[in-house]
């Protein structure tokens, strides 16, 4: 839950470093939240599923709920820093995130992006967040 408030706290810091954890802490609890908010949109009926026959198959139509919206609404700038900031730790700018703009192969490179390890020592982007959590002066 750490990781995951300390993203929430540098939502406005795209600059610096996010190690591997941090970024996918912070995506496993972003999931979870989402999934509980879509559940809480079901349970409180704020949410749409229509059915509807055209002759040759039912369609099914879903549509998010008040609370799936505000928080995909919250979490939005936050999620582009963090993402950011890993990108910096593999020593790539920000703008890499764009690669997801394009389909299938963009979204796949990207996920290659931030399963790779952090690039040792310092770099452009500031000092290794690993080295610093692992000194002992920091501990």
């Amino acid at each position: 839950m750490n990781w995951y408030l300390q993203a929430i706290k540098k939502y406005t810091d795209f600059f610096g470093r996010a190690i591997r954890k941090e970024y996918w802490m912070f995506t496993l609890l972003n999931i979870i939240f989402a999934i509980a908010t879509m559940a809480l949109d079901n349970i409180l009926g704020t949410t749409e599923i229509s059915y509807a026959h055209n002759g040759y198959w039912w369609d099914y139509g879903y549509q998010y709920g008040l609370f799936y919206i505000l928080y995909g609404l919250f979490i939005f700038i936050p999620s582009i820093a963090v993402t950011v900031r890993r990108l910096h730790d593999t020593d790539r700018s920000g703008w890499w995130i764009l690669i997801a703009l394009i389909p299938i192969i963009g979204v796949i490179w990207l996920l290659i992006l931030m399963l790779m390890d952090s690039q040792p020592g310092s770099n452009k982007y500031g000092p290794s967040p690993k080295e610093i959590i692992t000194t002992p002066q920091h501990i």
